[in-house]
């Protein structure tokens, strides 16, 4: 399906309470899905639509990359905002599903609400490498310097849609917003998570590409080493959206994970 109709169909499914726009469907054990910096909320279409079919509530939260005060846009100011959508919820704890940006949202919170989290799901997280914040995003630049970067993240090209490359360049060439993306890569590096992980006993499946060039494979062994109650697979011909690039796959072995780890 393209792009384009994704976004449509997860559109249809968003609703606004309050301050927060989200996607819901499902009941079941709570899933909060967050989202990196490139990452519409379509990326998890397919995980959206398995695991609310298959015993699971599923939340997809818009986060506030670009809402928040320029002097509010960061790692902890986000983890806040999840902290008040879990609280407006209702929720007994949840299951956080994080990619890129978002993994490292979703450790970030895990560090200063623990008892807020059932388990942790971390696919191309950021947290422990620097360098991945800064390179998942590209920096101003023409239209093909964005399309490369922005195909650099998925092991198939072609995945980098024009819908998608038209997004990121508009983002990157909006100078608030270039500036809010900054604020948030700044604030990453310094919310380095390599200290706090071995205190995180939280059950932790990490599934990752194997040709994921933003955080690439030692990445997730790192992750893997320091989470010591987690468990770690692997995509192969995959690279840093492994949900949306391989989502059968992505979805099977994290349902299987589920039923392994009884969650």
């Amino acid at each position: 399906m393209p792009l384009s109709q994704l976004k449509r169909s997860m559109t249809d499914k968003l609703k606004t309470e309050g301050k927060f726009t989200y996607a819901e469907a499902g009941e079941g054990p709570a899933i909060i899905v967050l989202h990196g910096l490139m990452g519409a909320l379509s990326n998890f279409e397919d995980t959206f639509n398995h695991f609310s079919k298959n015993g699971y509530k599923v939340l997809i939260p818009e986060l506030p990359l670009y809402t928040l005060p320029l002097i509010k846009t960061n790692v902890k100011n986000l983890a806040k905002f999840l902290k008040e959508f879990i609280e407006f919820k209702e929720l007994n704890g949840a299951i956080l599903l994080g990619n890129s940006l978002g993994g490292h949202i979703a450790l970030y919170f895990t560090k200063h609400y623990p008892e807020s989290v059932n388990a942790l799901v971390l696919t191309g997280s950021s947290g422990l490498y620097e360098k991945a914040m800064g390179d998942s995003f590209p920096k101003r630049g023409n239209y093909e310097y964005i399309e490369q970067k922005a195909r650099d993240v998925f092991y198939d090209p072609a995945t980098a849609t024009k819908e998608l490359v038209d997004d990121v360049y508009s983002t990157v060439n909006d100078r608030m917003k270039a500036l809010k993306t900054l604020s948030i890569a700044k604030s990453a590096i310094r919310h380095n998570m390599a200290k706090d992980l071995p205190n995180m006993k939280h059950p932790t499946c990490l599934i990752w590409g194997k040709q994921d060039k933003v955080t690439p494979p030692e990445a997730a062994e790192d992750f893997h080493k320091l989470l010591s109650n987690s468990d770690l697979f692997w995509l192969d011909k995959c690279g840093h959206a492994a949900m949306m690039e391989k989502p059968e796959e992505f979805n099977k072995i994290l349902h299987d994970w589920f039923v392994s780890r009884n969650i």
